[in-house]
């Protein structure tokens, strides 16, 4: 399955961003038994040069063998429009994917967000509990509360320094501190991750989208943990045990606060999990959605 073979664009409008283009990638070779399953809906980090497909297009095959499977390139990334961001990031992105869903007719959906799209995740199904079926969140940004690590962390630091100064070796750098196993960041994989990067657009966007996590009108909507305990979905929180961006510690507050969660930790692992545990993630993922059962409401 390639890129392009997976690739489309729908038009969205939202109150915040206005009208939007929004890309995505879609797969779907579910057996005829496995029809009556909710659709799954996966949003990306928030890295330069992140986008779905950098995320999780290597492990979409995979998670269509059970479910109709939708990677979004959440606004400012990837192939989608990069408008500023008003108000908070998670809400703005969201009411985004909220709006997605509408235009191709999804009434309800499993969210799995890696770090910005695990708060993403959170937030729509905080504000739209009606859509959600089951949530499992990787290291989200938003809900993890660091409990002994500094802040910044090191990645959040490599995250800012390439942001002063936008270098192939900066960006390295950020890259490094995703993974345990440090052959995963090749050549290849720096200069793509550069070229998205450094897009048109691109650094406008990961800067107003990084501003609404700082300015203090807008920052404390982005604080998830404050609201973990209004939660009632099925929860999985997975999380590299050696994660430098969003550390294990981070999970302990979200794991006590939402009734219903549950914590995988992979080890030797960092904040990748989908790409350094592909394998046990996809079967630990896979088994947690499949237990989900719909019921009339």
């Amino acid at each position: 399955m390639t890129k392009q073979d997976a690739q489309a664009f729908v038009r969205v409008r939202t109150e915040a961003a206005g009208e939007i283009d929004l890309a995505y990638y879609e797969a779907d070779s579910r057996a005829e038994e496995k029809s009556e399953r909710l659709p799954l809906v996966m949003l990306h980090g928030g890295g330069p040069g992140a986008s779905s497909w950098s995320n999780f297009g290597p492990a979409l095959p995979g998670f269509a063998e059970e479910f109709r499977t939708i990677l979004v390139d959440q606004p400012g990334f990837g192939a989608s429009d990069k408008p500023s961001v008003v108000g908070n990031y998670y809400r703005f992105a969201s009411d985004a994917v909220v709006a997605l869903l509408d235009q191709l007719g999804i009434e309800r959906v499993h969210l799995l967000g890696n770090s910005l799209g695990g708060g993403t995740a959170m937030r729509l199904a905080l504000s739209h509990p009606d859509r959600v079926g089951r949530l499992i969140m990787m290291g989200p940004g938003g809900l993890s509360l660091n409990l002994f690590h500094a802040d910044p962390t090191e990645g959040v630091q490599r995250l800012m320094d390439f942001g002063a100064n936008p270098s192939r070796e900066t960006l390295r750098a950020f890259i490094s501190t995703m993974v345990v196993d440090q052959s995963l960041v090749t050549d290849e994989l720096v200069e793509a991750r550069f070229a998205d990067a450094t897009a048109p657009g691109a650094q406008d966007a990961m800067r107003s989208m990084g501003m609404s996590f700082w300015n203090p009108e807008t920052a404390e909507d982005g604080m998830l943990w404050r609201e973990a305990h209004r939660l009632r979905k099925h929860t999985l929180l997975t999380w590299g045990r050696e994660d430098r961006v969003n550390p294990l510690d981070g999970a302990m507050a979200a794991l006590k606060l939402i009734p219903k969660a549950q914590l995988h930790v992979f080890p030797n692992c960092g904040h990748w999990a989908q790409i350094e545990a592909a394998e046990e993630f996809c079967e630990v993922a896979t088994a947690f959605l499949a237990r989900h059962v719909e019921r009339k409401r």
